[in-house]
């Protein structure tokens, strides 16, 4: 055994009592070093709802997304995976490409829809959780829940059981904290669920004004409510968590408010603040959350170590405008008035154009993030899942979110420039709610002929008229080769032609062959980025559905 002098030991005590303070000061440097993230989402808000985004275009006030982007970052080319809000939602939650899952069966109508994932799966909460977070969802699920049922079949207006917690819901995916809507403001059950369980007393029916769709509801559930609701919740989150010790883990809350989707109806504080009518009204009060979710963190010293992003689900609803009532066209009344929801993209919600698809983003993280600054890089929303987990220390498997790229060096980056940064977004595939297109830098493809959509609402051109003029200009039916060349098929340079109107397919058909051959191959290896292939949940055609009077037998 060997024995220390009096004084050697004294040394020996003081070193080790240096070194452990230097370990533990490293670690709380290095819990400190990771931000707070909250991700603040929009439902159906477009990119030219905002004033930072739409510039003149836009007759909305939004000081919340504005100080955002002054203090902060925008992002010009950001994209939601589809232009409708389930998939959207589910690429967000996964960095997986929608079409890629398989729709539960049986599911259920509206709010009741069934989980539209399996309780494995790899999720944003699950993900920083792993890192340490705790993690926090406040708004509109609308990723499906399983409910207990009266008569043990499936879910469905008549018979869930409301005195029992959900089976399935976000505590299930990840999420520590919960409180949620089930799926959007129009689609009942109308009733908030706390933790995975029912509040208030659902025994009322009640129904909205923009579809009138009657359905079970609390007894205290009031549509001009809820936005309000949403923004205490999140601000009593963040309050508790600073509490928590200051900062003794990092945390994660994802807001997904209702709004500006229908029903149109803001609070009797915001009606009548806008020039716009109703919706501008109901824009203002969604901004405004934001504005609360912004003054919690500056009240509670927590913004300068939270990364705040700010977007919508995907582009505004062409139903939606100054009649609560959905109507066809209503937002193309407000572009009379100088007010263009999709900026100077064409296209809606649903559909196959940009005005459906790329979305407002805005991204705040003091000391890392220059203010004021703009990126021009192509971005998709399903790539925060790999940022975070940069941003995190998450290490995720080849096979967790293989269609997801970090842009964090984007994020940090003075330039922007995408070779200098290191960002390696090139691709993405998007989808409307029928037909898919793919980006490849400026060149856009969308592998259908029309809006990619049913027109229902005033998106043009509809689907049924593109399909019958492609048929009569190609002169006789088509081959499945045949489909992905013109007529049948639309391209685009984004760069000379943002908006869309000048269809180039006829002129390259090699740019189209090599965009098709990406199709193909991210389809074919189950993933779009680096790594062993992987299987799709099933089989993925993406020219399915083409009306059958355009194909040869």
């Amino acid at each position: 055994m060997i024995r220390m002098s009096g004084t050697l030991s004294f040394c020996f005590s003081l070193l080790m009592v240096s070194f452990a303070g230097t370990l533990i000061c490293t670690a709380q440097a290095n819990q400190q070093s990771r931000p707070n993230i909250v991700y603040v989402m929009a439902d159906d808000l477009g990119i030219g709802d905002v004033n930072c985004h739409g510039g003149d275009r836009c007759q909305i006030d939004t000081p919340g997304f504005d100080r955002l982007a002054k203090e902060g970052m925008l992002f010009s080319d950001a994209h939601s995976a589809a232009s409708v809000c389930v998939p959207a939602r589910v690429a967000i939650m996964t960095g997986r490409y929608p079409w890629r899952f398989t729709p539960p069966r049986p599911d259920g109508p509206w709010g009741f829809l069934n989980p539209r994932l399996k309780t494995d799966q790899f999720t944003l909460g699950r993900m920083l959780q792993s890192a340490g977070y705790h993690t926090g969802y406040v708004g509109k699920w609308h990723l499906g829940t399983l409910m207990p049922t009266l008569d043990g079949k499936n879910q469905g207006p008549d018979n869930v059981d409301y005195s029992k917690p959900l089976t399935i819901g976000p505590q299930q995916y990840g999420f520590d904290e919960s409180f949620v809507l089930p799926g959007s403001l129009d689609m009942f059950p109308y009733a908030f669920v706390r933790n995975n369980v029912w509040q208030g007393s659902v025994t009322a029916q009640k129904g909205w004004s923009a579809f009138n769709r009657v359905g079970p509801a609390a007894e205290d559930f009031e549509d001009v409510k809820v936005l309000d609701t949403f923004s205490t919740e999140a601000e009593q989150f963040l309050s508790r968590q600073a509490n928590a010790a200051k900062t003794e883990k990092p945390f994660f809350l994802y807001v997904a408010l209702t709004a500006p989707h229908t029903p149109t109806s803001p609070s009797s504080k915001f009606e009548g603040q806008s020039k716009l009518g109703i919706y501008g009204d109901f824009v203002m009060e969604t901004d405004d959350c934001l504005n609360r979710v912004l003054a919690a963190l500056d009240k509670h010293g927590l913004a300068e170590n939270t990364l705040v992003i700010a977007s919508s689900d995907h582009g505004p609803a062409l139903y939606a405008g100054r009649k609560r009532e959905a109507t066809a066209n209503q937002l193309r009344e407000l572009e009379k008035d100088g007010h263009y929801s999709s900026g100077i993209y064409r296209g809606y919600k649903f559909s196959i154009y940009e005005g459906g698809l790329r979305v407002p983003f805005v991204a705040r993280w003091p000391g890392v993030v220059q203010a004021g600054s703009r990126c021009d890089q192509l971005v998709a929303q399903q790539d925060m899942m790999r940022t975070f987990a940069e941003i995190s220390g998450a290490k995720l498997s080849d096979g967790q979110a293989p269609d997801s790229i970090s842009f964090l060096p984007l994020l940090k980056s003075e330039t922007r420039s995408q070779s200098e940064s290191g960002a390696t977004r090139e691709t993405m595939i998007l989808q409307s709610t029928e037909r898919f297109a793919v980006r490849v830098g400026d060149w856009k493809l969308a592998v259908c002929p029309g809006v990619g959509c049913r027109g229902r609402f005033g998106n043009t051109p509809a689907s049924p008229l593109a399909w019958t003029a492609a048929r009569e200009a190609f002169g006789r039916k088509a081959t499945r080769a045949d489909l992905t060349a013109a007529p049948f098929v639309q391209l685009f340079d984004l760069s000379k032609d943002p908006g869309e109107s000048n269809n180039l397919a006829a002129m390259y058909p090699g740019q189209i062959r090599k965009m098709i051959d990406i199709l193909d191959r991210q389809i074919r290896d189950g993933r779009s980025t680096a790594g062993p292939p992987l299987a799709n949940d099933g089989e993925v055609d993406y020219l399915r559905g083409v009306p059958g009077f355009v194909l040869a037998e």
